[in-house]
């Protein structure tokens, strides 16, 4: 039966984003958004209990096999961290794993809008990276964290389930806590952080309405706080935000959201031209004067148009960021066609 770190060491060294260990299939690894075969041998039910057990202590085969879950960080040494889910599958139990490199690589190696580094500057507000999974959120925010780190001194306060990127102190000080390690979810992690001093906060995902709530609150009260959204533009992201609280507690919401919100960044992850490697295309939203009366009125379908005419703001639509890429020939037409949500205005082209 083959090791699991030499599957791991397959997929790094292939370039893989991920892997995946599955019943009746050989172990698939994905590469620039495709999936691909491994050349190791198909794995049967047992087999992939027995390789995916090899890596778990007692304690998180217990929780394991109690919630049926489980998401961990490991680190293979001479290799990388992986950020690894198990769960079951037709009574199998599967995992993936997905690859964080070493380095975390800067707003402008990830080819990232330079507008980001100016929200990771902002002394304080809430600044959202949204998307769907898998198109690089958590290296977005590793990266503006990491920018923080080298140009500031100041305590910044983490909270991931799991850990992935892991930041050493430079100019300031990173305290990086583990959801079902270092604290028992993340609203409790972030409601204790503000006893902390932090001046920066990194909540890995906000899950739930405690968490939203005490995240805002932060970005209120002079700190600066990071964090994701499985939103697929600005405005389902605002709408989710408002939403997601009572209607008697919408109007509150609304105008502290309006006050607090510095940005919101859109992600997708699309094929570079020829073949080799994907590039980011991003939506900006800028907490300017007339998208925070949009918040506050919640007419959350005007945000469009203020992106479109804000260009001087650092703003961006969705459309126009893929239409750029593809007049600076980064994506091919098909991509760009595929992505784009007004077919009609990208026909011109």
């Amino acid at each position: 039966m083959v090791d699991i770190r030499e599957l791991l060491k397959h997929a790094f060294e292939k370039g893989a984003s991920d892997l995946h260990i599955t019943q009746d299939m050989p172990p698939m690894i994905r590469i620039d958004g495709e999936l691909y075969a491994t050349p190791y041998d198909i794995l049967d039910k047992e087999q992939t209990k027995k390789i995916i057990y090899s890596l778990l202590n007692d304690k998180q085969k217990v929780r394991f096999e109690e919630d049926l879950e489980l998401d961990l960080s490991l680190f293979i040494h001479g290799l990388c961290r992986f950020r690894v889910n198990v769960h079951m599958q037709k009574g199998a139990v599967e995992a993936a794993f997905r690859v964080i490199p070493n380095n975390i690589k800067s707003i402008e190696e990830l080819e990232l809008p330079p507008i980001l580094s100016e929200l990771a500057r902002r002394p304080n507000g809430l600044v959202l990276v949204t998307g769907p999974t898998g198109v690089g959120k958590s290296t977005t925010l590793a990266a503006m964290v990491d920018l923080i780190n080298k140009e500031k001194r100041c305590l910044i306060v983490s909270v991931e389930d799991p850990i992935e990127y892991v930041h050493s102190n430079q100019k300031s000080v990173v305290k990086q806590r583990e959801v079902g390690v270092d604290t028992r979810s993340f609203a409790s992690a972030l409601k204790h952080a503000l006893r902390q001093d932090p001046n920066v906060i990194l909540v890995g995902e906000m899950r739930d309405l405690e968490t939203i709530s005490t995240a805002i609150t932060a970005a209120e009260t002079g700190h600066l706080v990071l964090s994701t959204l499985h939103t697929p533009d600005a405005p389902q992201t605002i709408d989710r935000l408002i939403d997601i609280f009572p209607p008697h507690q919408q109007e509150q919401i609304k105008v502290q959201l309006s006050s607090c919100l510095q940005g919101v960044v859109c992600q997708q992850l699309l094929p570079k031209k020829g073949g080799k490697g994907r590039i980011p295309a991003c939506e900006v939203m800028i907490a300017t004067s007339a998208v925070r009366s949009i918040i506050r009125e919640h007419k959350t379908e005007q945000l469009l148009t203020v992106m479109q005419t804000g260009a001087q703001y650092g703003m961006t639509p969705m459309d126009k960021a893929i239409k750029k890429l593809y007049l600076n020939g980064q994506i091919d037409l098909q991509t760009a066609h595929l992505k784009v949500k007004d077919k009609g205005e990208f026909d011109k082209l």
